[in-house]
């Protein structure tokens, strides 16, 4: 969205919203087992930074620096370099399991690898799918990235489902502990409850809870691997590159600002958008004012279903690369 930096202070936690769950996330590490049948796409980003928020007072503070830093960065990029060529980011996958069929097999953890890639270097062949006379001038070319699996860990537990409350990242709380989350993007693939696909922490929260979590079934891409377990709507692998699209420190496309046209996602080259999409719009979809193009649905960062998302905007790659610049917060995933 254009609108950004007038009041950084009051669009922070805005800014960082996911879709609002009505009830707050039990306390309880062992609930009841839920079905994985999804009506409609939900992260739990929002809860877990609130939570995150009132037990850590220098959290705020350090996501400020983080804007003020990534503000400079993109104002003069010449002057903050990335290390290397390339980022490499190892990623090791925490597959947590109470049954067989949550025990994803290694091929289909192999197969989101596979789509994190595509999507982040801007190969997914989907990416042809953009309207004509649409986004194609703001399209990002892709990132010079790279994810590789550096470790899958099956680990069984008896947690029926879990929650927001960072127990699955936890080996006292019947999860699994990250494993040095400096250097590795450590992805928790799981049991979800409350009809979520999954959630995030933004970067400047503690390495301790630092990662990626994901319902098993929205883990991985059907048309990649056919065998895998998945849940309709969300088999292509899209709820991981959104996730990863917040730990690298991007927020919702609309603002999170209800349908009140005035968030921002602090982006200047995504349209203002009323609020999230669901399923599969037709183009143009227009809210806010912002016709004739109307809201970029198919951006990863909004709530389509996986197969009407499969773009990133330049700007958006932009702001993902200050993170992994010099003196950013993810500067240690650089290759030098």
């Amino acid at each position: 969205m254009k609108r950004l930096l007038t009041c950084l202070p009051a669009l922070f936690l805005l800014a960082v919203a996911c879709h609002k769950q009505e009830a707050k996330a039990p306390e309880s590490d062992l609930q009841e087992e839920e079905s994985t049948v999804i009506s409609r796409r939900s992260c739990g980003t929002y809860d877990v930074l609130q939570e995150q928020l009132k037990a850590d007072p220098g959290l705020e503070r350090r996501m400020q620096e983080i804007e003020t830093y990534t503000s400079r960065v993109l104002q003069n990029p010449a002057t903050y370099r990335l290390a290397g060529d390339t980022i490499e980011i190892p990623v090791v996958v925490h597959v947590l399991y109470r049954t067989a069929e949550q025990n994803i097999s290694d091929a289909q953890v192999q197969s989101q690898i596979a789509v994190l890639n595509e999507d982040y270097k801007n190969k997914n062949a989907d990416r042809t799918k953009l309207p004509a006379n649409s986004f194609q001038s703001v399209a990002s070319s892709g990132l010079k990235v790279r994810f590789v699996l550096a470790q899958t860990i099956h680990k069984a537990t008896t947690v029926k489902s879990w929650s927001t409350n960072d127990a699955v990242k936890s080996s006292n709380r019947k999860g699994d502990d990250p494993i040095d989350p400096a250097h590795n993007l450590n992805i928790w693939v799981c049991n979800l409850g409350q009809s979520l696909l999954g959630y995030a922490q933004f970067p400047g929260g503690s390495l301790a809870t630092d990662g990626v979590v994901i319902l098993y079934s929205a883990f991985g891409s059907k048309a990649r691997y056919p065998a895998g377990t998945y849940v309709a709507s969300y088999d292509l692998g899209r709820t991981t590159t959104h996730e990863v699209g917040h730990w690298m420190n991007l927020r919702h496309i609309w603002g999170d600002d209800g349908g009140a046209c005035s968030g921002s996602d602090l982006v200047t080259d995504t349209p203002n958008q009323g609020s999230e999409n669901y399923g599969t719009p037709t183009y143009p979809h227009v809210s806010c004012s912002n016709g004739p193009t109307g809201d970029m649905f198919m951006n990863y960062m909004d709530y389509t279903d996986d197969i009407s998302m499969y773009m990133f905007s330049a700007k958006q790659k932009e702001r993902m690369l200050a993170i992994f610049t010099s003196s950013g917060p993810r500067a240690s995933f650089a290759t030098p």
